[in-house]
Parts: C-alpha cells; structure tokens; sequence
C-alpha cells in the first residue's frame, strides 16, 4: 500500500527564461560595478565612493533575491491526506495572533473576519487558540470582538456543517454562493 502525498511539487516552464535573464543582467550588474572600481581608482572623490558602495549594496540584495527565481517551482498540497497518516489526537498545538492597533487604518470588521476565518478551521477547537492583540486599545475594536463572539457561536458550527471553504463572513456573503436554509437566520443580528 503506498502512503498518500500531502504535498507535490514540479519545476516551472520559465525556469530556463528565469536563468537566462539573471546570468545576463549580472553581467551587466558585474560590468557596472567594474566601471565604479576603475573611477575610484583613476579619479576617486566621495561622490564616486558613495556610488560605488551604493550600488554594490543594492547588487547584492538583488543577487541574494535571485535565488527564489533561479529554480521556480509549483507547489501543490493534500491537506485531506492528512487524517489518514495521523491522528487528530497527535496534531501539534497551534497559537494564531491577531495584532491591531489602529480601529481608522485596519477597520474592525476586516480583523474580526480574520479571527472568525481562524477560528472556523478544521482543526481539533482544543488544539487551536486566537490571540488578540489590540494595540490601541480601541472601544470600537473591543465592542467589534463581543459581536463577533456571538456571532462565532453560529458561523463556525455553519461553516463545518456545510463545508464552507471561503470561510471569512465578508467574503463568503459578498460573493454568490449558495445559500442553506439557515444563511438567512446567520445574516440577521441577534
């Protein structure tokens, strides 16, 4: 019997394009850089010492980035393969922080869907814990948290009974999907 995969991977077309393109503007980064070495030493000033220092710092952070492009690959996961090589029971504990600050630049309702995205997991419920973390200590934020707390009460038991896969309110409703005899009682505030 053979053991079922969780993940696959396999080599992108634009490997060969990727490699081409990076030999050749390191080339061109290496002449360049060349070109900075021979001002300095035929008529060195701070300007050209500058230059030269800056460029070398940003061709380095250009090669070290290159890396992720050099071999390109597409990935592929079986998260359902996942109860048939190991018990629920054997499933390492996980710890999600949530941070905001800000109730203006990060409105509540779209942390608040984050949290009832996590909260919504298929993942055993006493393995999983949500941290908060609310910077500001914003009222909005806090009163945003009760509601989504009731309001957790009814999602999450929904999202596992029908197999809900986008399981963020906001996305789940603003998108067409079908609809289940208690999506309406869900929509409506208690």
């Amino acid at each position: 019997m053979t053991t079922p995969l969780l993940h696959s991977s396999k080599p992108l077309s634009k490997t060969w394009f990727n490699r081409i393109f990076t030999l050749t503007y390191a080339a061109i980064v290496f002449v360049h850089l060349f070109r900075h070495c021979r001002t300095l030493i035929y008529s060195p000033s701070a300007s050209s010492f500058a230059l030269f220092i800056a460029d070398f710092v940003l061709a380095f952070m250009w090669l070290t980035a290159q890396c992720f492009h050099w071999n390109p690959i597409e990935r592929k996961t079986y998260p359902e393969n996942l109860p048939q090589l190991v018990e629920e029971s054997e499933y390492p504990s996980l710890d999600v922080f949530i941070c905001t600050a800000d109730p203006i630049k990060e409105p509540p309702v779209g942390v608040v869907n984050t949290a009832l995205s996590v909260l919504a997991y298929e993942y055993p419920t006493d393995k999983l814990s949500v941290y908060i973390s609310d910077d500001g200590g914003s009222k909005l934020t806090l009163y945003a948290f009760m509601e989504c707390a009731k309001f957790a009460k009814h999602w999450i038991p929904y999202c596992k009974k029908h197999n809900i896969v986008d399981r963020s309110p906001e996305v789940y409703f603003g998108c067409d999907t079908a609809w289940f005899p208690e999506t309406d009682e869900i929509k409506v505030p208690a």
